[in-house]
């Protein structure tokens, strides 16, 4: 197949998996979402066996095992935590930079949220780095200023994190991603309600 059509195939297979992510996300009760999670998982490892030089489908892929991970929670999540680490790994081993440096923000946050060793590989500092990597990247995006804020919460420093969250809510919308937008959105307007509420 010629390189363009393979481009395009993948963009096209990465586009579905990202609205399969949205409507799950932010568009199904909760009971329901780890199966789907997992469903969406096997269709996203395909379109990465398909497409194996292309760094779009592994971030995805982490994308969707991290969340069905959220969802499972507790010890039984830790292996999916993994996947996605390799998996993001695997996506920066190809182009760093792809989807405006999705991979290193969705890295940094799993090293924020993963606990430390003996557990498993957490790792405040790391994280930090992955995050202001991701928003060198990306700076006026409306994941890593979020995940930043995220972060500076969990790291106990929520006054930092206003202004990330203010950046967050003025972020360009993303075409294509309007339900993705609304529901990170809201997600960076109770987050800063709940700091200024403390």
């Amino acid at each position: 197949m010629p390189k363009a059509a393979r481009a395009a195939g993948a963009d096209g297979a990465v586009a579905e998996l990202q609205h399969d992510w949205e409507v799950i996300r932010y568009q199904t009760p909760q009971s329901e979402r780890e199966k789907r999670f997992e469903a969406l998982a096997a269709k996203a490892r395909k379109v990465s066996e398909a497409y194996p030089d292309h760094a779009e489908p592994l971030v995805w892929e982490g994308i969707i095992v991290s969340s069905w991970a959220g969802e499972k929670g507790g010890l039984g999540a830790l292996g999916l935590v993994k996947q996605a680490k390799d998996l993001y790994e695997a996506a920066i081993a190809i182009n760093g930079k792809v989807l405006d440096g999705s991979a290193y923000n969705s890295l940094g946050v799993l090293y924020y949220k993963v606990p430390g060793w003996p557990v498993g590989f957490g790792d405040k500092a790391k994280a930090n780095e992955l995050l202001q990597k991701a928003l060198s990247i990306n700076p006026k995006g409306i994941d890593p200023n979020f995940f930043y804020a995220e972060y500076l919460v969990e790291v106990k420093q929520p006054e930092q994190a206003l202004p990330y969250l203010e950046r967050a809510l003025e972020a360009p919308p993303r075409p294509g991603r309007q339900v993705a937008d609304s529901g990170r959105r809201e997600e960076a307007r109770a987050l800063m309600e709940k700091i200024k509420a403390k």
